[in-house]
């Protein structure tokens, strides 16, 4: 009977609904697609750093809703030629002078540029809501019922084009202010808005304001703004980021502290992005970043409030996690599943490897064939076992027919729909990718566990996130006390291998435990050579056990020492696997070679000063822009500091360059500003040499 096992990289959940359909499009996903067609893609974003006063200036609350305000530009009419600091501050212009004139306005256009390796938006058109005309679509079903919609649209020509000429610079350079229509009052704005909504919409809509009263309650945005300012002010190493809608009303909400984007840099190779909230009407709509640290413990990388669960939300999202994380993309990425969601992994992550979490669509199976699985009670285990433990595509295929063939399933619709999508969550098509999974058989506590123990009551807002912080704070201190204990306690040897012994003294108590165990079966195996040649090929079988499916096959190059096992272990998880150690053994290989041992894993994953001094392509970007560049020596800094504390010696050392460099820059500030007086004083005496001569 196969145990069950959960790994920290893939979180669970007991109530799921809502889970595949979404994905294979069972039912018209009219709502999402209305809702951000009614919007016209017009989201908008409003990123705070530190000490982004002129943002922030913008914001205001209205009960519990963040709205942005208009009142810095409201006596302003645009120009050819008026420059913004961005084109999220250009958009706010736009939006608050098309308020006050009483027209609603999107995005129609944007374009980018890869400018040094990296994508750079360099244009964005802002039109009224009445721009072009409505394209009529082409429906293959001609019997298919679709209802009627009445366009808003009327080819009228207002617009407003802003083009990068710089780093923190946007200037307009195409501008059309006259409408082909009546525009009407403010006040009538968003009362037109509303009456375009057809049933669903508004159900949308609805569901959207109950969902911010719930959350934040009589003025809650302005406490949530108001917290982050502190957090930030007290670390400005601190991200946040927030979202709102085409009414300028929040929708989302992201934020990271320094060290969930320091963790991020030595454990964000594989992430789960975790929602379940999503099937807990008791939890707040609460989504994490995460990974697994090298004591296989969650790490947290980032977490968001998600009140509008569209595409273009999650786009946002995806996008906004990539700047605070520095641009980095993960090699994997394990989701729930929905058709937004889907469609935002595949445009933000072309190349990680997105798999659906198989716990998820386990768990669906439950609810999907539950008269199924009453008439044939051995069913769930079947699955289960062939989802789990079928090595290859081919003996999974193999036994998914037989399944079928013995229930009778065949025709069976859902069964069908979770089968069309196999590479997306059976393991067998998923092995050659990365997710630092390391299997045990206990269920390891992943940040959705933890999140459903703390969080599963109806609390306020500010208390959420003061227990998330304070939760976090001791998640830190637990990784810390781990870090000072694995450089110095002693592993439990089993076996007289100076392998055994070589990676006791290299991985941590947790992972060494994993690579033992595999170390330890190895020893219950025997191998056969099947072909000779530069690279040879072996087989791999348990003593005793004459089962095909358990052969293995592995292919080794004695030259490089570099192997290959048809398990794939070592390519998903980082470690290892029995078969190919048999294989090494066989061969006289006593030692761990270098290029099997990822630093991640180690006693020493967290060591070293990573300055990224190869990436000139980060680093030019970062000298076009303040804001990057304070936040890429921030991030150094606090390498710095986190290795000078380790010591008496170390803290001294650290505190004298320190020290040293503060007063270097503090020189060339003072160099920098001595020239500006010269500068100053010669234009002064030039301006009255010329008023003298006139």
């Amino acid at each position: 009977m196969i145990q069950e096992t959960r790994s920290s990289m893939e979180y669970t959940s007991s109530e799921d609904d809502e889970l595949i359909e979404d994905y294979v499009d069972l039912e018209e996903d009219i709502m999402t697609s209305d809702v951000e067609q009614q919007a016209g893609e017009v989201a908008a974003s409003l990123h705070f750093f530190n000490h982004q006063d002129n943002s922030l200036s913008l914001v205001h609350t209205i009960g519990n809703e963040l709205i942005v305000s208009e009142a810095d530009v409201k006596s302003q009419d645009p120009h050819l030629g008026m420059e913004f600091e961005s084109d999220t501050v250009a958009r706010l212009f736009y939006n608050a002078y098309a308020l006050r004139l009483g027209f609603g306005i999107r995005v129609a256009r944007s374009r980018s540029e890869r400018r040094k390796g990296i994508e750079v938006l360099v244009m964005k058109r802002f039109v009224c809501l009445k721009e072009g005309h409505h394209k009529k679509k082409v429906t293959e079903l001609a019997n298919k019922k679709k209802r009627k919609r009445l366009s808003i649209r009327d080819g009228c020509p207002a617009m407003m084009e802003v083009v990068r000429r710089g780093a923190d610079r946007w200037v307009i350079t195409k501008l059309v202010l006259e409408h082909t229509h009546v525009v009407v009052s403010p006040d009538k704005v968003r009362e037109i808005q509303l009456n375009q909504l057809t049933g669903k919409d508004r159900e949308h809509e609805n569901l959207l304001r109950e969902m911010r009263q719930k959350i934040f309650g009589e003025g809650g945005a302005q406490g949530l703004l108001e917290h982050f300012k502190k957090v930030q002010a007290e670390n400005s190493g601190f991200f946040y980021s927030m979202n709102v809608d085409d009414r300028n009303c929040l929708a989302n909400i992201f934020w990271a502290d320094s060290r969930a984007r320091i963790a991020y840099k030595y454990f964000g190779d594989a992430v789960v992005f975790d929602t379940t909230y999503k099937k807990n009407e008791n939890m707040m709509p609460f989504a994490a970043f995460s990974g697994v640290n090298h004591h296989l413990h969650p790490v947290n990388f980032g977490c968001a409030l998600i009140i509008d669960k569209t595409e273009s939300s999650y786009a946002w999202l995806f996008e906004t996690w990539l700047t605070a994380m520095s641009g980095r993309h993960p090699i994997s990425l394990t989701t729930d599943q929905g058709k937004a969601l889907g469609a935002a992994v595949a445009k933000a992550f072309p190349t990680t490897r997105h798999r659906i979490c198989k716990w998820r669509v386990l768990s669906r199976c439950k609810k999907k064939l539950a008269d199924v699985y009453s008439r044939y009670p051995n069913l769930p285990e079947e699955l289960r076992k062939y989802v789990l433990e079928c090595e290859t595509s081919d003996v999974f295929e193999a036994c998914w027919k037989l399944v079928l063939d013995k229930y009778n399933l065949r025709e069976n619709s859902w069964l069908q729909l979770v089968y069309n999508i196999r590479n997306k969550w059976v393991p067998a098509y998923l092995k050659d990718s990365f997710f630092a999974e390391l299997h045990t058989t206990q269920r390891s506590e992943s940040i959705n566990t933890f999140f459903r123990k703390n969080f599963d009551t109806k609390i306020s807002l500010q208390a959420f996130i003061s227990k998330f912080d304070q939760a976090m704070d001791n998640r830190y201190e637990k990784e810390l006390q781990e870090d000072f204990d694995a450089l110095r306690s002693q592993q439990i040897l089993k076996t007289d291998s100076h392998m055994e012994k070589q990676t006791a003294g290299i991985y941590t108590r947790a992972v060494f435990e994993r690579f033992q165990a595999e170390l330890v079966e190895a020893l219950d195996h025997y191998t056969e050579k099947i072909q000779d040649g530069a690279i040879s090929k072996y087989t791999v079988e348990r003593h005793g056990d004459d089962h095909i499916h358990r052969r293995h096959i592995v292919a080794f190059n004695e030259s490089e020492k570099k192997a290959v096992c048809t398990c794939y272990k070592f390519e998903s998880s980082g470690i290892l696997c029995k078969h190919v150690l048999v294989v090494f053994f066989f061969n006289g290989v006593v030692l761990l070679p270098e290029h099997y041992i990822l630093k991640r894993w180690t006693k020493k994953a967290k060591s070293g000063i990573v300055f990224d001094e190869g990436d000139v392509e980060t680093q030019s970007y970062c000298q076009e822009s303040p804001t990057l560049r304070y936040h890429d020596i921030f991030h150094d800094a606090l390498k710095v500091a986190e290795k000078g504390a380790a010591s008496i010696e170390t803290y001294k050392f650290a505190k004298e360059v320190l020290l040293k460099a503060f007063s270097e820059i503090a020189g060339l500030e003072e160099e920098t500003s001595c020239f500006d007086l010269l500068l100053q004083e010669l234009s002064l005496r030039f301006i009255g040499q010329s008023q003298g001569k006139l």
